[in-house]
């Protein structure tokens, strides 16, 4: 992985208070910085495991790559593409998910998870 030893997270510090996540997790965008970090912060908490493979830039593009072991074994792959403005404030993050079995699972816990906070209609559900 490319060196990133700040310890800071590649953008959660950096989210403006509009900021945009799509994700392929998602049936539609989540937006608001107090939402999203809700949002990431309960993926993170069903990953039994985490290891990045990849944080780099082009212009004002963050990529990050990461391999993930859900609690429940499941095998999962992230890519998280962070979009900075011109100040360096994150108003825009997109988080694709491989493979679709493991997407659709985690898309489903996430629901149980959070749909009193982020609201109804944004993961896919377990009774669908």
């Amino acid at each position: 992985m490319s060196n990133n030893n700040s310890g800071r997270h590649p953008f959660l510090d950096d989210l403006t208070e509009d900021a945009v996540l799509s994700s392929t997790l998602l049936r539609q965008p989540v937006s608001g910085r107090e939402r999203i970090k809700s949002v990431i912060a309960a993926v993170g908490a069903l990953y039994q495991t985490q290891t990045p493979t990849f944080l780099g830039a082009v212009e004002n593009r963050t990529l990050l790559q990461y391999d993930a072991v859900l609690v429940d074994g499941i095998a999962i792959h992230g890519i998280a593409v962070i979009q900075r403005d011109g100040g360096g404030k994150v108003p825009r993050v997109s988080v694709t998910f491989e493979p679709l079995d493991a997407a659709m699972h985690l898309s489903r816990q996430l629901d149980s998870v959070l749909r009193e906070e982020v609201g109804d209609g944004f993961f896919l559900s377990l009774s669908k």
